[in-house]
This record gives structure tokens, sequence and C-alpha cells, in this order.
């Protein structure tokens, strides 16, 4: 429920709080007087559309803060906890609105988008003004009542309905995985023959690109390695070069080892050194040698590459990633060859599971067309009471048949739209489409009546309900608005007096003027100002007798 609303610079209001009581509340006053200004202000804080007329004239922003008191099973704390939004079965909703058009929206402190405010407040209060569409008005949420009628049977429907469409979605991913229909699977099959074929062939060997690369290196470079070896070979070598130089100089070293160790050990390590010259000479030597240059095999190294390098483009980024693809191309070319009887075995399965759904959908379509039957004879006598006594409602379903039935929902193939007509001898059509605005409210009203446990709606805002209805309608009407407002907060804007008679809470909003400014006031009535506001929308003179009457007004809906 709404228990507490505040209001501030929005329009002719400067400041207002209202707290609002559990059961029924009516808002009620002169013409003009600010009504609309407190509806607007619950608009705004739920969500709708912001605009800057709407701000008091002079000021740089307005604001509303609205706490509601929630069950902490109910679909609002629920939606929260989906937020990351902690309640303690508390929602408090601000929302500001400044002149430079920028909005900041905070639920339970945490700061929030316009359209995540909408999916908590969409299951908090519903609101209903004569321009404005109803829950029930939108055909999309036709069948989600029909099927809240019908309760546990049609969730446990819907629970298999979705189970079996599971079930053949993995069929169809497996068959898809196999390449699809028949003429897929032998596009897929060529495919994957050239691709094995093409890597076979190529007979690649893990860190073959490495070695040629090496190779290729080499033989670009053989003149200038040539050069580069018998160069080393002749400084080491040829008279006069390294090798002689360490043999003198290994002969005086050895002529005065005897006269100390350190002498010995030079001589030791020049030995060592004269071995390890002759063993690079040799060794440069044999690399000559051996440096050859063939431009067959330059030109096979060349064309390797190439392969290679087309195949790591193809099938992986080195030779084990494209001896990686070969395996798994190899035994995807074995699973789509041996897989006839498996995709046979699948679209079976498939078929099965169509029945299956079929059935299921006859069956749903059995239990909603039982429920919305009751419920629409329910709802015409409700409308009989408000005076629509040619009302005539009935919830027209789609035909359907094996071959046009919808397979894929787990709602079932239903599709259905409430239809109406108030008045005899006119045709039924669509609801939204033949309603009159008063029709509209009552009808609203009726359905209400009997769904009120349905939708998980805390709170319902009516706004002058009363359009074009008195007498006995009216007493009719506030009597509803009570057993609604028993399970349900009821906040309605209205101008009869067997509304506002009926109220638990009852609060006036008039004009007056401060510091030279008119301003709009909510004032909650006692029990005493409540007789004298009836009175009022009587029309009737302030007397013993007026008095009197708005008591017992009062009275009989207390009884």
């Amino acid at each position: 429920m709404l228990h507490r609303l505040q209001i501030k610079n929005v329009a002719l209001i400067d400041e207002a709080e209202i707290e609002f009581d559990k059961n029924l509340n009516v808002l009620s006053g002169e013409t003009g007087s600010g009504k609309s200004v407190i509806l607007e202000s619950i608009n705004f804080v739920l969500g709708s559309k912001a605009d800057k007329s709407m701000i008091r004239f002079g000021e740089q922003e307005a604001s509303v803060r609205a706490e509601f008191v929630v069950d902490g099973n109910s679909a609002a704390a629920e939606r929260l906890r989906e937020l990351d939004i902690d309640t303690d079965g508390e929602i408090i909703i601000s929302r500001k609105f400044t002149l430079d058009g920028k909005s900041a929206i905070k639920i339970n402190g945490c700061a929030v988008t316009a359209a995540m405010l909408k999916s908590v407040t969409q299951r908090l209060v519903d609101v209903h003004g004569q321009s404005e569409h109803f829950f029930l008005l939108s055909e999309e949420n036709q069948l989600k009542v029909i099927d809240g009628i019908c309760g546990d049977k049609a969730e446990e429907m819907k629970k298999a309905l979705s189970a079996l469409i599971s079930e053949k979605r993995e069929c169809k991913a497996q068959i898809k995985a196999f390449g699809g229909d028949e003429s897929e699977r032998e596009r897929k099959l060529d495919l994957l023959n050239y691709q094995i074929d093409e890597i076979e062939a190529a007979a690649v060997k893990p860190g073959e690109y490495d070695e040629l690369k090496a190779r290729q290196l080499i033989l670009a470079n053989t003149e200038k390695i040539f050069s580069a070896l018998n160069a080393v070979h002749s400084l080491f070598s040829d008279d006069g070069g390294c090798i002689d130089g360490i043999s003198s100089a290994k002969h005086y070293l050895n002529g005065i080892s005897s006269f100390g160790g350190d002498y010995s050990q030079a001589a030791t390590r020049l030995e060592g050194l004269y071995d390890e010259a002759c063993d690079i000479s040799e060794t440069v030597s044999e690399l000559a040698d051996n440096l050859t240059f063939d431009e067959k095999e330059a030109q096979f190294i060349d064309e390797r590459l190439s392969l290679l390098k087309n195949l790591r483009k193809k099938y992986g980024a080195d030779e084990e990633q494209i001896l990686a693809f070969l395996k798994d191309a190899k035994a995807r070319f074995d699973a789509i060859s041996d897989s006839a009887n498996a995709i046979e075995r699948l679209e079976k399965q498939i078929s099965e599971c169509d029945d299956k759904i079929y059935e299921n959908c006859l069956k749903l379509s059995g239990l909603r067309k039982s429920a919305a039957e009751k419920f629409c004879k329910e709802v015409t006598e409700e409308l009989k009471t408000l005076n629509i006594k040619d009302a005539q409602f009935e919830v027209s379903f789609n035909s359907y048949d094996r071959n046009s039935a919808n397979l894929n929902s787990a709602d079932g193939s239903d599709e259905l739209c409430f239809m109406f007509s108030a008045n005899k001898g006119e045709p039924l059509k669509p609801l939204n489409k033949v309603i009159s605005g008063g029709e509209m409210s009552r009808f609203m009203l009726a359905v209400k009546t009997r769904l009120k446990d349905l939708n998980g709606i805390s709170t319902y805002i009516f706004d002058e309900i009363d359009a074009g209805i008195s007498g006995f309608t009216a007493k009719t009407v506030a009597e509803k608005f009570i057993k609604i407002s028993q399970d349900t907060q009821i906040i309605a804007v209205s101008h009869l007096p067997q509304i506002c008679a009926a109220s638990t809470a009852h609060f006036l909003i008039y004009k007056c003027e401060e510091n030279a400014k008119t301003v709009t006031k909510v004032k909650r009535l006692s029990e005493e100002e409540k007789i004298g506001e009836i009175i009022r929308l009587t029309g009737s003179v302030n007397s013993e007798a007026a008095q009197k009457h708005a008591a017992e007004l009062i009275k009989q809906f207390k009884s």
C-alpha cells in the first residue's frame, strides 16, 4: 500500500504530505482545486514522463516522495531483489525534476533509471483515469488474466509445454550439429573431405615451418657465410696467424713454468687455448667445405613455405593447430557420415514432441475457455448492478488445428481478446475500441471486484470513476469499493457523496492564498468535517436535516 506521499513545488502545491489509510481513501474538492495535481504527482513518482510545466512557478525543481509498505514475498519486492536493492518491507521512491530537464530517481536510496522504476511500480500501483489504459485493457495482459483465474492448473500445463519445447529445441540443435538437412550435410561432407585431403596431402610435421625458414636464411646468405668462414680459417691457420702466435707464447711459458706455480698455471691455460684454437679452425674449415647452394632446394623451400602459410591461414596458427584441425575434421566427417540414423531418430522425437505439445495446447485451451466463461458471467452480473443492464462480455478465442497451432510457445496456441457491448442490439467488439469513459470505469471496477487478488497490485487509483453515474449506481460503486479495499488499498478522486461517505480516510483538496500566492492544500477530514463535505457534495444547505442525512449516509456503509 501507499503509506505516505510528500509533494514539493508541483503546480500550485508548495509542500504537502498525505498519510493514506490502508483501505478506501477518497479525495474531493471544488473543481480546479488541484485534485488532478495529486494524481499527477503520484504518476510522476511512479515513472510517468516528466514535464517542466509541473514545476511550481518561481521554483527550480519539483520533487515527490512515496513510501510503500509491501509484503516481503510480493512481486514488487521480488523485482527489487532482482535489481540488487534491499527492502525490509518498505519501498521508498523519490524523484526530482529540474527546469533544465534533469531527473533524479532513487529507490531505497539507490539511483535507478526510469525504466527500472516502472518495472517496480507497475507491480505496486494500478492507476486508472478516463484517458488512460488500465492493466486489463491491454490485450497482451488479457491472456495472463485468464491464466490467473485458472491458477495452478494452467501453470502446470505451461511448465509441461515448456519442457516439451526445450526437448524439441535440443533435438533440433543436435540435427543442426550434424549439418542440417540432407543437402546441407552433403555440402558439409564435401567441404570436410576437401579439408582433410588438403592437409593430409601436405604431410605437415610439427616445427617444419621454423626449420624451413632457418634453412632458407642460410641459402639466401651462402656467399656471405662462405666468405666469413674462410676469413676466420685464414686468421687462425695461415703462417703468422692466431695458432702460430699461441704456439710461440706456449713455448715461452713452458720455458719458465718450473719457476713457480703461477707460471705453470698460465702455461697450462695456454695449452688449452691452443687446442681450442686448432679445433675452431678445423670446425670452420669443415663448415666451409660442407657449405653448398642448391637452386632446386631453394625453390622447394620457397614453395613449401608458401604451402604452409596457406594452411596456417585456413586451419591454425602453427603445424600443431593444423594437425588438431585435421583430427577434428575427421571426427566430424565420420559423425556426419553416420548421422542418417541418428537424424531419423531425432526427427521422430521432434514429431512426437509436437504431438504432445498440440495435445497439451488443446487441454490448456479447454481450461481457459471454461474459466473465461465463468469469469464473463460474473463480470456481466457485476456490470448489471452498476447500471449497465444490457452489458455483454465475452472472451473471443482464436481457432487452430494441428497445422496452424503455435507449437513453439510455452503459453500455448491461444490468442484471445476481451469483447464487449454495453447496449442491447449492438455487436460485441474488442473492449478497448468500443467502451466509453464512464462505461470503462464501471467495467474495470466490475473486473477488479472479481480479480482483486490475482494481479498482485496492492494499490488501485481511480480518477473520477463516478463520471456519469448517480443514485443507486453510486451506492453500488461505493459498496464495491469497500469490498475491494478490504484487501487492496484504493485511492479515488470522487464527487459522489456516497463514495465519500464510504471512505475510511477522506481528504479535502482546496485552494487558499499565502504570501500573495495561490496554493493548493490537502487536509484529512475529521468525521465532523466529513459530514460537512458530504453536505457540500449533495448541494444541500448546511442544516440539521442535512447533517443528519449525511451522518446516516456514512452510517449505512459502516454496518
